[in-house]
């Protein structure tokens, strides 16, 4: 991890904020090449009720038009939580060199936590791994956003027990 990994992901965390605005859960994702961002986004799959619609993958579809090609060498994906396996996957077919990620996900994390595919020497593409970086900011951003929807649905609960 260096001081220019924790710039990064600031960036990729004001991506969050932006999502967290819209009452997405707050993941961001920026990616960079030659140390400048060439593609930002936020998770969209509430808005859109698209599965696919995951930070990362909005950012990859962003950075490959910038580049103009399918293959993002010489770049790193700074994320604010640990990639699935649907991003995993375009992750690695893109050709990213280096992901960087802020909060583990032990319920869907594919770059160590259930598995690493990002790093799977079976793979003709593999992609250094960077956890954890600013990841209790990250974890606690994700913490805060779930624990407001559980309140909101219990004092939606009780309204509707007890009108009055």
């Amino acid at each position: 991890m260096t001081e220019r990994d924790e710039y990064w992901m600031q960036r990729a965390i004001e991506e969050a904020k932006k999502a967290e605005a819209i009452r997405e859960v707050p993941i961001g994702a920026v990616i960079v090449k030659n140390d400048e961002m060439i593609a930002s986004a936020y998770n969209l799959r509430e808005t859109t009720q698209n599965a696919v619609t995951h930070a990362e993958l909005l950012a990859i579809e962003k950075a490959c038009d910038a580049v103009g090609s399918w293959r993002l060498e010489d770049t790193t994906l700074y994320v604010t939580l640990e990639p699935c396996p649907m991003c995993s996957g375009a992750i690695l077919l893109s050709r990213v060199d280096r992901v960087v990620y802020g909060a583990r996900d032990p319920k869907a994390g594919c770059a160590g936590s259930l598995m690493n595919l990002l790093e799977d020497d079976r793979f003709n593409h593999r992609c250094e791994v960077v956890p954890d970086v600013l990841g209790e900011v990250c974890g606690q951003m994700l913490t805060d956003f779930f624990r407001g929807l559980r309140e909101e649905k219990k004092l939606k609960k009780q309204m509707l027990k007890d009108p009055d």
